[in-house]
């Protein structure tokens, strides 16, 4: 067509005229098509359909006289007239279906077969029902002459196979497929007749399998045809899991092996997939350490060979392209590099155990190198979940994956680090031992960079989006006291505890942090420092200004509960607890009002009775002065719930008799750790320090200014009976020191287990073997000389050590008096639960 021309240069010369006219003809022979495409009212008469007449006589009317077009939508609206009358539908509607489907198109043949699974999925008639109408269907084009049409009533029979019964499927399938089957048929029938198969297996016992469905497989994997060769071959996955290991291996693995040779491609690369679909069914598991006694020595250097070839396989290739220029091709092909080394990376621990772990320095360790250094994050991933397997196969050649470690905890990918710390427990336990049990010597002091990689992974978690990531890395440096040593963990890792439970703004990373602290504080070494971070606990959480911070005191004080021993709770931290029933803001009191139940079970009538006295009048204020209503009703209930509470007692019950048993082994712990402090000081004046601990010690009070010492009003007392002057006995002192150099690794491992568990039963036999004879010897009085501080510049900020730690000992009367500044709020007020606001 010519472009017309402007208005303003219309040109009516006999030229353009003539060229106007042509426009107009090729525009009248597009316009034929559309004309002629128009129903004639002969045509329109014959489609049209008394609108008196019922969906059955519709349909029945449709399928006899109507257009193909008709038949085809009566069909798939048949599920529909099922449900509605399904008795008139097949005595009716469903022989005309028959008679149309003789001489149907591709379109209403893939329209039946649909709607008559539909029609099963519905369960709109009995399953003896369906068979006798509509299963003769089903069968009679299965081989039709279009292979989309003979797939489509296949799966159709297929879905019909998992709920017929043994006896129909045996008469009216598995009998008729024996001739099916056979050479003599048509290559279509004989494919569908490998997929039956495959299904029937799972419907049979194993014996009618080996009598009268394995002759069949044995024949049709024997096939001239490649195509039946291969499609019966992928069918052998679901032949095993119906016959069992045994006839596996006699039946089907020797036909496997035999296609695995076959001249076909096609016929190979199933096999191959079948076999390995396959490994799960056999005892060994793992392909190469199945192979591993089969091998030459020939063979088996090639396939290690391979497999190192695998795991860098496309990193060597330079394609030149920018990202952003690469051709569709090669994106495609690196994608598939990708995913060999990602599977490459998932099988590592399997390769190990396939050159035997002894020889992974010199066979291995530059392949698991380049996977852990791969530039991919699928695949650093992958290896980063194998770590701890690949850690707990290398035994004591643990030490050889140290700087892996480091990489993978400092990778730049956090889904990579949140893959490794699911065992960082375990690992670093490992690392720590280097895979011995019986070790007692940490080996992590040869691992100089464990804590800075630590410690970056922590604060890199912190400041991505991913705080589940966070949250679980806090829980997991729980396990810390037990690979590194007090010190270090109270100067490089308590501050920060500290730090994400005040500034961090997700709740279960803050109560994760508490936690671990709070397991920190369980196993610190020194009193002098857990005397520190209790006064802060109580100062910044406890009496602090904003009342979230208060709130999170309470779930401190519910995680001091169950992991320490009620009288640590008792002395340091119940009456700072109770204090916050005074608290200006709703939630706090609400919060500690559910905290009570907790708090009234640390107390032991009758040492504590000065402490129940407070408690009861703390709640009997409550009741008379809250103002707030829904505080007040949760009062009430917990009043309720006090009130039907049975006291523990100072001598053992029967009742309590389990708790009070675990209780006794955390106080008789945290009375060896005041031993094991004076009895290594005592042991640092008589032999000397070492030189390591000389420097240190040097090289902080170069650092200090002039000491501050702790005030003489905190007491301390530990109740127990009269205590024995160490330095009575050398024996009684060597056989404490013994005791207090094995702690961390015997009295920590024991009991870590049951810090993670919390409710769970203590075991007490490895804690008691430890410790027998301590119940009735020195408990260790201690003066107020034993808790000087350290120089005010080495203590942080925020640790002030000139504030007096309210506490209280069982056995006196003696209680702090409750202040009335510092923990309240100038603007009192009522906050949701759910608020986050910084200050009320």
């Amino acid at each position: 067509m010519h472009p017309p021309p402007p208005a303003a240069a219309m040109d009516f010369s006999q030229n353009c005229l003539f060229g106007y006219m042509e426009d107009l003809q090729e525009l009248t022979i597009i316009e034929r098509p559309v004309r002629r495409s128009l129903k004639t009212p002969e045509e329109i008469e014959r489609l049209t359909v008394d609108e008196d007449l019922s969906d059955i006589e519709r349909a029945v009317y449709l399928l006899s006289a109507g257009q193909d077009i008709q038949g085809t939508s009566v069909i798939a609206n048949l599920p529909f007239l099922m449900r509605q009358n399904p008795t008139e539908t097949l005595r009716r509607v469903l022989p005309k279906v028959r008679e149309a489907l003789h001489v149907a198109g591709v379109e209403m043949q893939l329209t039946a077969a649909v709607s008559f699974l539909t029609i099963l999925q519905d369960e709109s008639v009995s399953i003896h029902a369906y068979t006798h109408s509509f299963l003769q269907v089903i069968l009679l084009h299965l081989e039709h002459r279009d292979t989309g049409v003979s797939n489509a009533w296949l799966e159709t029979l297929l879905s019909v196979i998992e709920v017929l019964p043994k006896e129909t499927l045996r008469h009216e399938i598995l009998n008729p497929l024996v001739s099916k089957a056979q050479l003599s048929q048509t290559v279509q029938s004989r494919l569908v007749s490998c997929k039956i198969l495959g299904k029937l297996t799972n419907k049979f016992d194993a014996h009618t399998i080996k009598r009268e469905i394995l002759p069949l497989v044995k024949s049709l994997c024997q096939d001239v045809e490649y195509e039946v060769r291969s499609c019966m071959c992928r069918q052998l996955e679901n032949i095993a899991q119906g016959i069992g290991t045994e006839l596996t291996k006699s039946v089907v693995l020797p036909e496997l092996i035999e296609l695995s040779r076959d001249e076909g491609s096609s016929v190979r690369l199933a096999a191959f997939e079948t076999l390995v679909n396959l490994l799960d069914t056999f005892d060994t598991g793992k392909l190469c350490h199945g192979l591993y006694g089969i091998f030459t020595p020939d063979q088996h250097l090639r396939f290690l060979e391979f497999y190192k070839k695998l795991c860098t396989l496309g990193l060597q290739q330079e394609n030149g392209h920018s990202e952003n220029q690469i051709p569709p091709q090669i994106l495609e092909q690196e994608k598939k590099y990708i995913s060999v080394r990602k599977n490459c990376a998932y099988n590592f621990p399997a390769m190990i155990v396939f050159v035997d772990p002894k020889n992974f320095h010199l066979e291995l360790y530059s392949t698991f190198f380049c996977l852990c250094h791969d530039p991919e994050v699928p695949v650093r991933y992958t290896i980063a979940i194998c770590f701890y397997e690949v850690s707990k196969l290398l035994n004591s050649g643990v030490y050889l994956i140290h700087k892996e470690l480091i990489t993978l905890l400092q990778d730049e990918s956090l889904e990579v680090l949140d893959a490794l710390i699911d065992h960082l427990p375990e690992i670093l336990e490992l690392m720590s031992t280097g895979g011995e049990s019986s070790v007692q010597e940490n080996k992590l002091s040869s691992l100089p960079d464990l804590i800075p990689a630590l410690t970056a992974a922590e604060q890199r978690a912190a400041a991505s989006l991913k705080w589940r990531t966070h949250e679980k890395l806090l829980q997991k440096y729980a396990c810390l006291p037990h690979v590194i040593s007090s010190d270090q963990i109270y100067y490089r890792f308590l501050q920060r505890m500290f730090t994400i439970m005040m500034t961090n703004n997700v709740l279960p990373v803050q109560k994760a942090a508490s936690r671990t602290l709070c397991i920190f504080l369980r196993y610190n070494r020194k009193q002098e420092q857990r005397h520190e971070v209790i006064q802060k606990l109580i100062e910044q959480l406890g009496q602090g200004k904003s009342y979230w911070n208060r709130l999170r005191f309470l779930d401190t004080c519910e995680f001091i509960i169950e992991i320490f021993s009620k009288s640590f709770f008792c002395k340091y931290f119940f009456l700072p607890a109770i204090e916050l029933t005074r608290d200006p803001v709703a939630n706090v009191r609400m919060k500690l009002c559910y905290l009570l139940p907790k708090v009234k079970s640390t107390l032991k009538i009758p040492a504590d009775k000065h402490l129940l006295q407070q408690l009861e009048m703390c709640v009997r204020k409550l009741l008379c002065q809250e103002k707030d209503k829904d505080v007040l009703a949760i009062v009430k209930r917990t009043v309720l719930e006090l009130d039907r509470m049975e006291m523990s007692m100072d001598s053992f019950q029967k009742k309590f008799y389990e708790k009070d048993l675990l209780d006794q082994e955390k106080e008789r712990e945290e009375l060896l750790l005041l031993e094991m402090e004076q009895l290594e000081k005592e042991k640092q004046q008589n032999d000397g320090r070492p030189t390591t601990d000389k420097m240190f010690e040097k090289k902080r009070r170069d650092t200090k200014t002039p000491t501050q010492s702790l005030p003489k009003n905190i007491p301390i007392s530990v109740p127990g009976p009269p205590s024995v002057t160490p330095s009575t006995s050398k024996e009684i002192k060597k056989s404490k020191l013994i005791r207090s150099q094995s702690f961390n690794n015997q009295a920590f491992h024991a009991k870590y287990g049951n810090l993670e568990k919390c409710a769970s039963k203590s075991s007490t036999t490895g804690y008691t073997a430890s410790v027998s004879g301590l119940g009735k010897t020195s408990l260790l009085s201690l003066t107020d000389d034993s808790f000087r501080t350290r120089n005010a510049s080495s203590v942080p900020p925020s640790f002030s050590p000139n504030t007096t730690l309210p506490s209280t000992s069982r056995g006196t009367g003696n209680s702090l008096d409750p202040k009335s500044s510092g923990s309240k709020d100038t603007q009192p007020r009522k906050a949701t639960l759910k608020s986050r606001k910084s200050n009320p």
